[in-house]
């Protein structure tokens, strides 16, 4: 059995893909590591990457190509100054050299060495780069990496892409495990969740890195409403929440992010500005993202507002409201995330958006029912009915870049799933006809019949339709 932590699932990094940004950046890394296990580094002539499948035909909108500088220069996407990316990655454009990891110089030219195949494609993931390193005498070191969404990095099906498994008390695959857990041990899913943490860290450890990334999520929000402008990649979207935080604040004054939220929190909304408010923490999140801004993976980049945005609903608009009430959210929304990972795919390259809104909306909609009060019965029936009403939701990025449609699918993911836990919280899942296995399965088989073309590939849908004149269009 697979074993994923919630930390598997959230991921502080840098947008705008977790699949084609965060993922290339870790498999060049990841290989450079492998090599100097082994070789010297000083004896690298040269690196050469190969992009196939999606990588290559959405890789520019995506960012790939500046991933892959970044990640052979020994840059982390979870510490990396954000501000500081262009001039980094300009620097290797204009002088054609690369300082690999930090320690050695080479000839790196990016429109050479970076090369995308938009014919090949491998057939265990669309998503698929080879590095090739050539070292002494003429000797090349190769691998292929497979970049299989959320971040996760894999060589093929037997390898996990998170390190070693553990032993863990309460093992779950599916939905219908979790709940019996929950029912042996009389208690709610987040429970089960911390219990399973701790085999792999202590509660110190956890409750610092669940605090890592309430902060993360929170600062991407209150950023991405406070820092107006036009969106990099040619296509010119605005800046959307910056306006739309002016006006719901109503020129009420503030310093900082506490501030701010407790204006949000103690302040008197109407039904409509409620949801002006979520939609405006999604797009912030995602305009951030689409900015090459640090946000977390949740599961993925391209749906990072959809969990912040239901997460800072509930603290805003929900009483009495405790910090460990936001964990006990995270953990839950975590689990969700990795049973749809185990039992289908939180790849767009393999399962077009439901896989990452679609997910992100199920991840939500079950954390915010178990904070309101839900069972885990109920908490898993609001996941299956948010991912219910998004199957088959394709993936059609125009001009290849996470910005049209995705940054608005997570305010409309955000809202599915606020409406799913509704339901869920006023229903009796006795007589629910679908569960959430049943959803998981028939997403699988919803992506696998999926065509191509509506896979994070900008060759259907939107992309095809809206005009537009870019380089990797």
């Amino acid at each position: 059995m697979e074993n994923i932590s919630v930390f598997d699932i959230f991921k502080i990094g840098i947008g705008p893909s977790s699949s084609h940004t965060m993922g290339p950046w870790k498999a060049v890394r990841q290989c450079l590591d492998e090599f100097t296990a082994k070789n010297d580094l000083f004896s690298i002539d040269s690196v050469h990457v190969h992009l196939f499948g999606s990588l290559a035909k959405t890789g520019i909108g995506h960012g790939t190509d500046r991933a892959i500088i970044l990640g052979l220069s020994g840059y982390d996407p979870a510490t990396i100054d954000c501000s500081k990316i262009d001039n980094y990655v300009e620097a290797v454009s204009n002088t054609k050299v690369l300082n690999l990891l930090g320690k050695k110089n080479i000839s790196f030219d990016p429109d050479k060495n970076i090369i995308f195949d938009h014919e090949y494609q491998y057939p265990f993931h669309s998503n698929a780069l080879k590095v090739s390193i050539s070292h002494g005498k003429g000797s090349v070191y190769e691998d292929i990496f497979y970049s299989i969404g959320g971040g996760f990095v894999v060589k093929g099906p037997t390898d996990s892409g998170h390190g070693e498994n553990v032993r863990l008390p309460f093992p779950v695959s599916h939905g219908d495990e979790l709940i019996q857990w929950c029912k042996q041990e009389k208690c709610d899913i987040s429970s089960i969740v911390m219990e399973n943490e701790r085999a792999w860290r202590t509660e110190e450890e956890i409750d610092r890195k669940l605090d890592e990334i309430l902060t993360v999520m929170r600062d991407s929000i209150y950023r991405g409403c406070h820092t107006p402008g036009i969106l990099p990649g040619g296509l010119n979207v605005k800046r959307r929440a910056p306006e739309q935080n002016i006006r719901l604040i109503r020129g009420l004054p503030y310093k900082n992010p506490e501030e701010w939220i407790s204006l949000i929190r103690y302040g008197r909304h109407s039904f409509g500005e409620t949801l002006d408010w979520v939609s405006c923490f999604a797009l912030a999140v995602n305009e951030e993202n689409a900015a090459f801004g640090r946000v977390v993976t949740a599961p993925t980049n391209g749906a990072a507002g959809v969990v912040p945005a239901v997460l800072m609903y509930y603290l805003c608009f929900n009483d009495n409201v405790t910090n460990n009430d936001l964990k006990r959210f995270l953990l839950v929304a975590g689990e969700i995330g990795s049973i749809f990972k185990k039992g289908a795919t939180i790849s767009a390259a393999m399962g077009g958006c439901m896989a990452e809104i679609g997910v992100s909306s199920a991840m939500a909609a079950a954390a915010l029912t178990e904070v309101q009060g839900g069972t885990p019965e109920k908490a898993l029936m609001a996941a299956e009915i948010a991912m219910e009403h998004h199957l088959g939701l394709t993936c059609d990025p125009v001009g290849g870049l996470v910005q049209i449609p995705c940054i608005e699918r997570n305010a409309m993911g955000a809202m599915k799933a606020i409406t799913a836990a509704q339901i869920a919280l006023a229903s009796d899942p006795d007589y629910a006809r679908v569960s959430l296995d049943d959803v998981v399965k028939t997403m699988w088989h919803t992506a696998e019949d999926m065509n191509s073309k509506y896979k994070e590939t900008a060759e259907g849908g939107l992309a095809v339709n809206i005009p537009v004149s870019l380089p990797n269009c």
